[in-house]
């Protein structure tokens, strides 16, 4: 059977760097041949924090930034390539999430930065971009977009199970046999806990939560943080970098705790969000696979499974798919649905009128 072979290109919320992924769908289920990872370097990745609040020239920066970014996603495909000894012109299409700059669902729009036009052109691939504005223009969030390829690869029959995918920020999905598939951001994952670290502890991240846990609990302030409106409120919803973020934590940090032990609150509020997401909307659930980058952070592992025990509690290997490599194969699994003019969203996840086609298509 000859090979299907797409590329999905994830660059998130944790402004961690580019994930890439090689699929082949030949057999109709979705086989990572191989992946990819490349971080961004500190200019870049100050760039895309500054751009995400309003400033002067915001135009001309933003263009700027998609070329910069399309080189950076062209020169990953390069190296994805290279290592896989497979050549571009066998590439069916990639799907280029591109970067989260704006989130306004509310205001019927989302930005997401990176020059397909100019990607494709470099690549000489056919790329599928832009996957979120259809759906906003159908009344929808835009996102969660990951529970629908969820759906398509971890259900099983008559196993009850949630999916949280642990990016900057968290989002959540249930399947459930006989229901109906719903999912949300339920709060954030890495992007508070990646923030203070970066500056309170010259830090990009906490290895494994290791910080996190030298500290102690502050109860003032997780009951502080765990007060948030966004919260409470019941799906479809969605969130991002404009809520949660430094200048929303600052007020809520009293003169005299401890660096650390805001870490260790962080890591708890991020848990604890988590959790009453999954007991409140996610009833039953018999297993629980964490994806994304959190699902690395030993710490708050160990924090959700010892929260929802006995709910089995499992990363996405245990399921098939490395934890890292989901979203950017969501992304490949998306612009296959595009090429072959089928939806990629869940209206009942997001809040759209309906069914969508999601993506604009560059040809080669």
């Amino acid at each position: 059977m000859a090979a299907e072979l797409f590329i999905g290109l994830m660059s998130g919320t944790s402004l961690d760097g580019v994930d890439a992924a090689l699929v082949d769908f030949s057999s109709g289920a979705p086989r990572l041949v191989a992946a990819h990872h490349r971080p961004y370097d500190d200019v870049l990745k100050a760039d895309l924090l500054q751009i995400h609040t309003a400033g002067a020239d915001e135009i001309e920066r933003a263009a700027l930034l998609g070329n910069r970014l399309s080189e950076r996603y062209a020169a990953v495909i390069g190296e994805l390539l290279a290592a896989a000894r497979v050549e571009a012109g066998a590439i069916a299409a990639i799907g280029c999430h591109g970067q989260t700059v704006r989130h306004r669902p509310d205001l019927g729009f989302t930005t997401q930065l990176g020059n397909p036009a100019r990607l494709a052109e470099i690549t000489g691939i056919c790329v599928v971009a832009d996957f979120r504005s259809r759906d906003v223009a159908a009344g929808g969030h835009g996102a969660p977009l990951a529970p629908a390829f969820h759906q398509a690869v971890f259900a099983r029959p008559g196993v009850s199970r949630a999916v949280a995918n642990l990016g900057g920020i968290a989002n959540l999905t249930r399947l459930a046999p006989g229901q109906t598939v719903i999912g949300f951001d339920c709060g954030p994952a890495n992007m508070l806990m990646d923030a203070w670290s970066q500056q309170a502890h010259g830090q990009h991240y906490d290895q494994d939560g290791g910080w996190a846990m030298s500290g102690a609990l502050i109860p003032g302030l997780l009951a502080a943080l765990l007060d948030e409106p966004y919260l409470k409120l019941a799906p479809p919803k969605s969130t991002g970098r404009e809520l949660f973020n430094l200048a929303w934590l600052a007020p809520k940090i009293k003169a005299g705790y401890a660096a650390a032990d805001v870490q260790r609150t962080l890591l708890e509020f991020t848990s604890e969000a988590l959790c009453r997401a999954v007991e409140k909307f996610c009833p039953g659930t018999e297993e629980l696979l964490l994806c994304g980058g959190g699902a690395r952070n030993l710490a708050l592992i160990k924090r959700v499974g010892e929260r929802l025990h006995p709910l089995k509690v499992m990363v996405s290997d245990d399921a098939g798919i490395a934890a890292e490599h989901v979203e950017a194969m969501a992304f490949a699994w998306l612009a296959r649905r595009a090429l072959r003019n089928e939806p990629g969203n869940l209206p009942e996840v997001t809040g759209a009128k309906g069914l969508r086609v999601l993506g604009a298509i560059y040809p080669a």
